[in-house]
């Protein structure tokens, strides 16, 4: 048995390539939408731009932000070798921005009333990272 088998039987933890130009460039305060139109692929900068527009009550430019990010980091967790299933840590810096992005997408569902897309948003970041889902409420 290999010391990075999962013991429980199911697939291995997904870690998605450290991308730090978006993260940083966000940190030092560039706008998201900037980052996001450089680094269009960059799911951290969608949830950031999701984020800000719910906290300013512009709930369907959320959804269609946090819709970005989500099918952005699909796309990346695809490529690193995910199946559709398993855990995506959010342990592990880079897997932040897809369940930051599925998380914003499950609220603005609630908000406006897409109560199964909700529900099973909630469900797939409880299934990724049981430490997103209390993170990030």
């Amino acid at each position: 048995m290999s010391i990075h088998e999962n013991l429980l039987g199911g697939p291995a933890p997904t870690h998605l390539p450290d991308d730090p130009e978006p993260r940083e460039l966000l940190a030092n305060g560039t706008a998201p939408a900037d980052v996001a139109a450089k680094y269009p692929t960059s799911s951290l900068a969608w949830a950031q731009l999701a984020d800000e527009a719910f906290e300013g009550g512009r709930v369907i430019e959320s959804y269609a932000y946090a819709r970005t990010g989500y099918h952005r980091g699909l796309d990346a967790l695809r490529r690193a070798g995910w199946k559709g299933h398993g855990p995506v840590p959010f342990e592990h810096e880079p897997n932040r921005g897809f369940l930051r992005a599925l998380h914003a997408l499950a609220r603005a569902a609630r908000s406006i009333g897409e109560q199964e897309e909700y529900e099973r948003c909630s469900t797939f970041l409880r299934d990724s990272s049981p430490t997103a889902a209390e993170t990030l409420g």
